[in-house]
């Protein structure tokens, strides 16, 4: 039966997962304990994944149901496998800001996967941001506030949607919406572990339902400041090979944007998940 070490990476969340190829050792057995170390350490990693599309495909359906990306269409043969890339000439990377992956849907993913293609000589870091911490730091009083609103998450925030524009340019789905709008709780409970979350981010969130954006701002943001704190976080640098798994439900992500000139080619699948309670 292949095991695995863990080695957790921040006080906060994340943790490696060792001495495991999952072209060759994925059982059930062996895919039911890395989702229970997902669970339990929120974003886990993996080095030296040399994964074939096909390949990477078949560790995803093993966690959960691969659904596509609205905005992106998917590598040839694979429409659930996208590319996140960034150019040599580009100045700004896909999604780069704190965010958890499109909140604006009704359905926000379970989780994201991410498998590096190619990677720049220095830079290209991600930071992951435990939203468990972030509501347990808050205090009784906040946490009383917070706990019935409901907030409003869009796709058009000015924010993120520049960091799409390249890849929407390249590789955009033609049939995509030019906005897509949801209504979830502010602090959402975890399916699985039962446990709170906060579930606003800065590139998705725009304002508390039932309110004006102007009203909401002052709240929202000492929240987006909060829940990203260095004590939350925990940083992860690639290296070929590398797989990321984070749990979305409980997990922002900001890829560094710090490798100006240099190429950097990931591949990522996106789980679907339930509807925000």
């Amino acid at each position: 039966m292949p095991q695995f070490a863990v080695k957790r990476i921040a006080g906060a969340l994340g943790a490696e997962l060792q001495g495991v190829d999952l072209a060759r050792d994925l059982t059930d057995d062996l895919a039911s304990r890395i989702r229970q170390a997902l669970l339990e350490h929120q974003v886990i990693f993996f080095r030296n994944q040399e994964l074939a599309p096909a390949q990477f495909l078949r560790f995803a359906q093993a966690m959960g149901q691969p659904v596509e990306y609205p905005f992106v269409k998917g590598i040839e043969g694979h429409p659930v496998i996208i590319e996140v890339k960034k150019l040599e000439h580009e100045r700004s990377n896909f999604g780069g800001i704190w965010h958890s992956d499109t909140t604006y849907l009704e359905q926000p993913p379970m989780g994201s996967m991410l498998l590096a293609r190619e990677l720049p000589p220095f830079g290209g870091d991600t930071l992951f941001a435990s939203q468990y911490a972030a509501y347990e730091a808050l205090s009784e009083g906040l946490r009383r506030l917070l706990d019935p609103l409901r907030a409003i998450s869009s796709s058009a925030k000015a924010d993120v949607s520049k960091t799409r524009e390249d890849r929407i340019a390249s590789d955009g789905r033609a049939e995509a919406k030019k906005d897509y709008l949801a209504s979830h709780p502010v602090v959402r409970t975890h399916p699985e572990t039962g446990r709170k979350a906060l579930f606003v981010n800065v590139a998705h969130t725009v304002r508390f339902d039932g309110m004006t954006e102007e009203e909401s701002a002052p709240l929202l943001q000492f929240l987006f400041q909060h829940q990203v704190r260095p004590e939350f976080t925990c940083r992860f640098a690639w290296q070929p090979g590398s797989l990321a798994f984070w749990d979305n439900r409980c997990v922002q992500h900001n890829p560094v944007n710090d490798y100006h000139g240099h190429r950097r080619l990931m591949h990522r699948i996106t789980l679907a998940g339930d509807t925000p309670r």
